[in-house]
């Protein structure tokens, strides 16, 4: 709650701490967020009972924008991702991670949240804000779909609770934890073209029976002519 305010009408004299803040700042909680954003982004120091805050430099907030826009690309270009809680890892395991990832072609990196977040709202995969918190690895990849979700899998296995899966997409498609477990037990994208064809296949004989059925019955009643007579 606001009680004053300084000779600097940026600033404000919060009753909670004590504290000078930006206007922005003590704000609702629906406004939270958008300020988060604003103040990541510009590089804003919030912080209670501190000197001015400091708004930044064009360099910073360029950074901050080309890293954003990165993400959007690389996430629009891949075939499948997943966002890993990789909290607990030691150095060799991550090290042991990463070198099984790059011999698969799959790109794997440690993001900053709130810079992500801004990228999937940007390709409207807003569900997947949530688990954006603590701390989030990224795992794509452009060629083969089913590679990032072996590996994960994989070290999951071997990690336990230090290495969990927080959410994956496919095709900018978010994926449920059923598909995303289903996709773990896939050896290559060739065994994924092998459900799809057996999927299809399925169909198409179905289709055929119930075709079969239909001309059946079509052929077995009397033709109105005929019945005439």
């Amino acid at each position: 709650m606001f009680i004053g305010r300084s000779k600097d009408s940026r600033f404000r004299k919060c009753k909670s701490c004590r504290g000078w803040h930006h206007n922005f700042d003590c704000l609702t909680p629906l406004c939270l967020y958008a300020t988060e954003v604003f103040l990541f982004l510009t590089g804003a120091d919030k912080s209670c009972g501190g000197e001015k805050t400091h708004m930044p430099n064009a360099k910073v907030l360029s950074e901050k924008q080309a890293i954003v826009e990165a993400l959007v690309e690389r996430i629009q270009g891949a075939s499948a991702g997943i966002f890993v809680d990789y909290q607990g890892i030691t150095v060799a395991e991550d090290t042991a991670l990463r070198t099984e990832m790059r011999k698969e072609s799959v790109d794997y990196t440690v993001v900053k949240n709130t810079l992500t977040r801004i990228a999937i709202d940007k390709l409207g995969m807003n569900a997947l804000d949530s688990v954006l918190n603590g701390s989030t690895s990224l795992a794509t990849s452009s060629e083969d779909p089913i590679a990032p979700f072996r590996i994960i899998a994989d070290y999951s296995k071997k990690l336990g609770d230090k290495f969990n899966v927080k959410a994956a997409f496919m095709e900018g498609k978010i994926l449920s934890e059923q598909e995303i477990a289903a996709l773990s037990t896939l050896t290559s994208k060739n065994d994924l073209y092998g459900q799809l064809a057996g999927t299809l296949n399925s169909i198409i004989a179905g289709l055929a029976v119930c075709l079969s059925e239909v001309a059946e019955k079509m052929g077995g009643a009397p033709a109105p002519a005929e019945a005439a007579e």
